[in-house]
């Protein structure tokens, strides 16, 4: 199933992005709303769990669509790109918050959790997609192209 996703992706590389900017714009009503913390279980830093989770997703879609719409980015580009466009994603993300009755915004951990997110997904992602086309072809790809 997972090369059958990858090669999807591949094939339509669209998918990516539009999967990557339903993602942001889920992330921007996820922000404008309150953050019902009542109905959660009191564990401490959970919000910054959530924070982790949700860019890990949101890093793992857009390093998958750069990688398939510019495939001579290295592996290394690719990461790069992914978290410093999902840092500044979660910048704004923090910034918009502070204009949200009773969100605060502007939270350092909560940014840290974000990029943090985005970092590791674009890195499982590139292994991710590495190993799914050395299965679909039966050949090694260097981890750098």
């Amino acid at each position: 199933m997972l090369r059958r996703l990858t090669r999807l992706g591949k094939e339509h590389p669209e998918v990516w992005i539009i999967a990557w900017a339903i993602w942001l714009l889920s992330l921007w009503f996820l922000s404008a709303g309150t953050q019902g913390a009542e109905n959660t279980p009191d564990i401490p830093h959970l919000d910054k769990v959530a924070h982790f989770g949700y860019f890990f997703g949101g890093g793992g879609l857009l390093c998958g669509w750069l990688r398939h719409q510019f495939s001579q980015l290295s592996a290394l580009r690719c990461i790069t790109i992914t978290t410093l466009v999902c840092s500044l994603v979660g910048i704004m993300d923090e910034y918009h918050q502070t204009f949200t009755p009773g969100r605060l915004g502007n939270d350092f951990g909560d940014w840290l959790a974000d990029t943090l997110g985005s970092l590791s997904a674009a890195v499982v992602m590139i292994i991710i997609l590495k190993y799914t086309a050395t299965w679909s072809n039966n050949q090694s790809q260097s981890f750098s192209r």
